[in-house]
């Protein structure tokens, strides 16, 4: 089976492009690369390997379908739903924030599919 296309919201490239100056920032040019090269795999991986991840924040924020995967080395988690043609990614958000508080932004029902 091929994997399938992964579609990041702009919720979702808004906090990759904030990790990344995060990094910057910090003057830490490699650990941004990293970062993308993490995120790189993360993304090949939900796209490959479908119903991956848990489903934890699913069940806590009552968001059908939800799921996460970390990324590796890295303090991120990457949020997404598989959809019939594609995979949704929600948000790439660090793991000490206040997720169900990020997420619940998120979960109007108008905003998910």
């Amino acid at each position: 089976m091929n994997p399938k296309s992964v579609t990041p919201r702009t919720e979702a490239n808004r906090d990759v492009d904030e990790a990344i100056d995060h990094y910057l920032g910090e003057g830490a040019e490699y650990a941004a690369l990293g970062f993308i090269d993490a995120l790189e795999k993360a993304y090949d991986h939900i796209a490959r390997y479908l119903a991956t991840g848990s489903p934890r924040y699913a069940h806590a924020l009552n968001i059908p379908g939800l799921r996460s995967w970390p990324l590796t080395r890295y303090p991120h988690l990457v949020f997404f739903i598989e959809r019939e043609d594609h995979i949704d990614v929600w948000r790439v958000l660090h793991g000490q924030r206040d997720i169900p508080a990020w997420l619940a932004d998120d979960a109007d029902p108008d905003n998910l599919h």
